[in-house]
């Protein structure tokens, strides 16, 4: 059986997705057409509902439970490894609020927490996660929230931190962040979801084991970035809660939709998250 799968060219992606699209692991008879696209584009085709399996942000699940399931593999959770809100100097929390901020997507978890730590904050600007810096560099946003790769080179560019949201939400819920997930269609049969859930915790297991073997892939889709800045990036964003969520990834999963329900952000969801 073929599945269309979306993921993004960031290096977590390609690190875990690589043994799974090249047949290093069991796939046990499932094939793959693989979709390569920026976040919030993969949340927007997901809301479309043309991808069988997809990466998604948490944000984005929140919307669509009754289309997709999640799976308990693929995910990124963790700590010290939210977005960071930056600009380029210290801006007042007052400040913060009447600022034009440039955001990754409407979608994103990372706006989801902005508009948690800022529900003030409302003047915002979707851009490409990877425009954002130079955005703020240029003048024409006001502060920007940026995500993956570029945490670790914001200083380089002569922008300081406003807030690290990740810190944020665990000083605050006590617990890891949710980024981003795998989801999979519930209208696919049932086995299938459970075989796809199998081979994807392989290729995570996979590449953890054979660190050596996905690097050509991840460079493939990297190519602009240095060599430690795309380790770093994986070690970041996947961990133990990549292979499984186990208990303390599901509770964090939830706790971010109770508080988004809480905060009126999203409607209360009514299904069963989890394939």
């Amino acid at each position: 059986m073929k599945l269309s799968l979306g993921f993004s060219p960031c290096p977590n992606d390609t690190f875990i997705f690589d043994a799974l699209v090249h047949n290093k692991i069991d796939t046990e008879g499932l094939e793959f057409e693989v979709v390569m696209e920026d976040v919030e584009a993969l949340n927007q085709k997901a809301f479309e509902g043309v991808l069988d399996v997809t990466k998604l942000s948490y944000h984005a699940f929140a919307y669509l439970t009754e289309k997709y399931a999640l799976l308990h593999a693929g995910s990124a959770l963790g700590n010290n490894c939210g977005p960071l809100l930056i600009a380029k100097k210290q801006l007042s929390a007052d400040e913060i609020n009447k600022a034009i901020i440039g955001i990754p997507g409407k979608y994103t978890t990372a706006n989801f927490l902005l508009s948690l730590a800022y529900p003030a904050a409302q003047q915002k600007k979707e851009l490409l996660f990877s425009e954002i810096e130079n955005a703020v560099l240029e003048g024409t946003i006001n502060a920007g929230l940026i995500i993956h790769e570029n945490r670790f080179t914001y200083q380089d560019k002569g922008l300081v931190k406003l807030m690290d949201l990740g810190e944020y939400w665990e000083s605050t819920m006590k617990m890891p962040i949710p980024l981003g997930g795998i989801v999979i269609k519930r209208s696919l049969p049932i086995e299938i979801q459970h075989k796809f859930n199998r081979v994807l915790k392989r290729s995570v297991c996979f590449a953890f084991e054979h660190p050596a073997s996905s690097k050509a892939y991840v460079r493939q889709y990297a190519q602009e970035m240095d060599e430690q800045v795309m380790e770093d990036h994986i070690k970041l964003y996947v961990n133990d809660y990549s292979i499984d969520l186990g208990v303390q990834g599901k509770r964090a999963v939830q706790q971010l939709f109770k508080k988004a329900e809480e905060k009126g952000i999203i409607q209360q969801i009514k299904h069963e998250i989890f394939v």
